[in-house]
């Protein structure tokens, strides 16, 4: 082996160290992501075409998730939708605990806020449920409902 295929080794092996390094910081971010897109879309008791597509868009353009596959991504949502079509108190119970660890990251709780509302509007309607949802939400992350024109 040269020295040249050597050092481009390194470098192969030290990407794919910082893209798994990318992917353990952001993971709590994308759990609170995919929780509250999961309750924000059943609010209304069904998932649009459009919520999904506005969730994958989100997530593909945003640079703390584009690290992560749209397999893990949709997983990640499938996971939290399940849990809340089996249990909704269990599932609530899951889907409010990954997104309060998003508190005490002001700007992080405000950018899911944003997405959030986004998802629920995305078909057309953002409904009272939904605001209920979101309201519920924002409390979650620490923020003031009416701040989103929620209250």
């Amino acid at each position: 082996m040269s020295f040249e295929n050597f050092i481009n080794q390194l470098k192969e092996k030290a990407s794919e160290l910082k893209t798994e390094a990318l992917k353990f910081k952001n993971k709590d971010f994308l759990n609170a992501a995919m929780a509250g897109s999961a309750l924000i879309a059943l609010a209304d008791g069904s998932i649009s075409a459009e919520e999904k597509q506005k969730m994958i868009r989100f997530i593909e353009t945003n640079d703390a998730l584009s690290v992560f596959t749209t397999s893990d991504v949709i997983k990640a949502f499938q996971d939290f939708v399940g849990q809340l079509e089996f249990d909704t108190d269990i599932g609530e119970a899951k889907a409010y605990q990954a997104l309060g660890k998003m508190k005490s990251n002001n700007d992080a709780a405000r950018l899911l806020l944003r997405m959030i509302i986004a998802i629920a509007s995305s078909d057309g309607n953002f409904d009272s449920s939904e605001k209920r949802v979101a309201t519920k939400i924002a409390r979650e992350l620490g923020l003031n409902p009416a701040e989103f024109e929620l209250a």
